[in-house]
């Protein structure tokens, strides 16, 4: 992977256009942070081959291996008031479960075209097993397991206005070992389903899903035209989850998201409430998801 292999594949208008490839960095996100600083433009992608300082959500360390994984943070200046910015995150999450569906279809497809011997399972999309799905609201997952992380960064100016957003992105793409704390719930693309995906079609497919998605937030800053397609991949929904509330861990059911991005959850009496992210974590019951 370099510059010119995500270059060529990345067609759309405005995410990802200006790429700033890396070998080797500590952080993407602060890496897109400096650049904002310096008057970058919005779309602005920053990918690294190799991360060694990666930030995961409430401060959590995320290194991306060599070769294997993405990590990479993209740039926007949204006009958006402070106050909608968090939705970012699942709008972003949406895209990169779509942009990995669209990534795996692809690579079936071309299987298809080339060989009457398909070694990439025919069902792999249409089979739940195989369906990338959110877990509200920053991770996704595929069969169980975490492939990818997200963490928004909002930077003001010193008059209470935005300057820019930063939305970093772990994927797991080829990655097959995992370290010791966390292998019962990480996973990758290729440990998940089998099918081994060029990076770089990974990031041009997401970027083009995110695009087009961004795009139908800011008609009115909300969720309403990502509704349905949100919640059709929500992992979290109809489902008894465990919300980590700093004030006291307690049990839910999910029954989806608002139009601004709050987790609908519902007591034991049947009383519906919104947890908003950022505020509280949450788990499946009996496991990760």
């Amino acid at each position: 992977m370099n510059q010119e292999s995500i270059a060529e594949k990345i067609h759309t208008k405005w995410a990802g256009q200006n790429l700033i490839y890396k070998e080797k960095t500590g952080s993407t996100n602060d890496d897109a942070r400096e650049l904002g600083v310096l008057g970058a433009p919005s779309g602005t992608l920053v990918v690294a081959d190799l991360q060694t300082k990666g930030r995961g959500s409430r401060g959590r360390s995320w290194e991306t291996p060599q070769t294997d994984n993405i990590a990479m943070s993209l740039l926007i200046r949204p006009d958006a008031p402070p106050e909608r910015i968090s939705m970012l995150t699942l709008i972003m999450g949406l895209s990169i479960a779509e942009g990995i569906e669209d990534a795996l279809v692809s690579a079936r497809d071309a299987q298809l075209s080339r060989s009457t011997e398909v070694n990439i399972p025919g069902q792999i999309i249409t089979e739940c097993k195989y369906f990338p799905q959110i877990k509200w609201p920053n991770d996704i997952v595929i069969a169980g397991k975490k492939i990818c992380g997200i963490l928004t960064e909002l930077h003001m100016n010193d008059d209470n206005t935005i300057r820019d957003v930063v939305i970093g992105v772990g994927i797991n793409v080829n990655m097959t070992e995992f370290p010791e704390e966390i292998k019962d719930i990480a996973g990758s693309i290729l440990t998940t389903t089998g099918v081994e995906l060029a990076r770089e079609d990974v990031i041009a497919f997401c970027m083009k899903r995110f695009e087009e998605n961004y795009e139908k937030y800011s008609v009115n800053y909300d969720l309403t035209l990502l509704h349905e397609q949100y919640e059709v991949r929500l992992i979290n929904r109809h489902k008894i989850v465990k919300v980590l509330d700093p004030k006291g861990e307690y049990e839910a059911v999910a029954h989806g998201i608002n139009s601004l991005g709050a987790l609908i959850v519902s007591n034991e009496d049947g009383e519906e409430y919104e947890i908003n992210a950022g505020e509280v974590s949450v788990r499946g019951l009996y496991g990760y998801a």
